[in-house]
């Protein structure tokens, strides 16, 4: 099993960045693909950003150029830059974890709430 916890979230205001931090633990952090997933209330969870088997990174059109994902599996940590962020980034963010290849994530963090202010 791997436990993940989220950190970082706040209120900012639009245009603002902000890094959002996912420490991993339990099994072994390079064995899984990462993502980041939000929620807005009343919404559906949005993928954000994952990794891929083919070393690339899939990002959502909502947050490409604005958001990068990384990740150091030395100090099993993934981030999340958030730059230039809108109001409708406003969300609970989530980080989630895969084997790889699998489509499903397996395991999700207990999310962090970003509010960005007009």
């Amino acid at each position: 099993q791997v436990h993940l916890v989220e950190s970082g979230g706040g209120l900012v205001q639009a245009g603002d960045s902000l890094r959002l931090s996912c420490e991993a633990s339990g099994r072994t952090f390079s064995d899984y693909a990462m993502g980041w997933i939000r929620q807005a209330p009343g919404k559906e969870r949005e993928l954000l950003a994952t990794e891929n088997w083919s070393d690339t990174t899939y990002y959502a059109d909502s947050v490409k150029g604005r958001f990068t994902i990384s990740r150091d599996n030395a100090k099993n940590m993934l981030w999340l830059q958030m730059d230039k962020l809108k109001p409708e980034d406003t969300a609970t963010y989530y980080c989630a974890a895969r084997h790889w290849g699998r489509g499903d994530f397996d395991y999700w963090g207990q999310g962090t709430q970003v509010t960005v202010s007009s």
